[in-house]
């Protein structure tokens, strides 16, 4: 074994009597929990009121954890279903095992986040580029869920910040491999203090904050999906077509819509609702009926 490494938890799940408490489920908690609390800051800081990005995150956190099941499901579907299966078509349901796409998370999340805002008389323009770097952040501390998992690693290395996978997890002795959840963690985290930075420097409104997220993190994810082993698609080796897995395909197709996106908008500059209109007339209302009284100006 070489001098330097990354060990792999020993185990990923602790009882607090006869509760099991997963490390998985925890980093995936406290990712949603950090970005609705990041997403409040940046939603007051652009005028909107308190509580409207917790009122949202209900729907949308419950459309993205059924949306990153699904397109975890439907792309290793052999996985579950099929002659060569190796688990029961009901544990497709455990997702504490591991297995919660980003691209399904996204899609369905938004779904979630444009039926609430609707709902709400908001931008979703406005809500989605606020909450952009909240995904990233969020993103940044699910995948240390991999880790105490032992899933989602790279391609053998002779690195010193090498990954150790114990032979359960389909690890060979003596061997490390790619720690892909730290580079993504690494990844995300730096692309969430540069949208930040990015959204001070420059006006990116309508949406074109969110698709500067989505351009660099298809950008990063395709380089690190590469170095993947994992057998997305199949069950004992990953589907591509023309030398690329399924991930580094959707990265591609994402990249090229969000820079669209970014083309298509960059002259769109109308305004904004961040405030319901029938809130902001009674807020209005409210203020100038106390300034109108004299004893309340004094």
């Amino acid at each position: 074994m070489p001098l330097a490494s990354i060990p792999s938890p020993s185990e990923g799940v602790w009882y607090l009597g006869f509760i099991p408490i997963r490390a998985y489920a925890l980093c995936f908690v406290l990712a949603i929990v950090f970005g609705i609390w990041l997403s409040e800051r940046r939603w007051r800081a652009r005028g909107g009121e308190k509580g409207t990005i917790s009122d949202i995150a209900v729907p949308a956190v419950i459309f993205g954890l059924i949306g990153a099941r699904l397109y975890h499901v439907i792309t290793d579907w052999q996985t579950y279903f099929g002659p060569r299966a190796i688990k029961e078509p009901y544990r497709a349901l455990f997702i504490w095992e591991g297995g919660l796409s980003i691209w399904g998370a996204v899609a369905l999340g938004g779904v979630g986040m444009w039926l609430a805002c609707r709902r709400r008389g908001l931008s979703l323009g406005a809500v989605a580029d606020t909450v952009a770097p909240s995904i990233a952040f969020g993103q940044a501390i699910a995948r240390w869920g991999n880790w105490f998992n032992q899933e989602l690693y790279g391609s053998p290395t002779t690195l010193p910040w090498g990954l150790e996978i114990d032979k359960a997890h389909g690890g060979e002795p003596g061997v490390l491999y790619h720690p892909t959840f730290l580079y993504e963690s690494l990844w995300d985290a730096a692309l969430g203090f540069g949208l930040i930075l990015v959204g001070r420097r420059f006006t990116l409104r309508h949406g074109r904050l969110f698709a500067l997220y989505v351009a660099g993190y298809t950008f990063g994810r395709f380089w690190i999906e590469g170095l993947r082993i994992d057998p997305v698609g199949g069950v004992d080796h990953a589907v591509t077509l023309l030398g690329l897995r399924i991930n580094q395909w959707t990265s591609i197709v994402l990249f090229i819509g969000a820079l669209v996106y970014l083309w298509v908008t960059r002259n769109k500059d109308t305004e904004q609702i961040v405030v319901p209109a029938s809130q902001h007339k009674a807020s209005h209302e409210e203020n100038s009926g106390q300034a109108s009284d004299p004893i309340e100006s004094i």
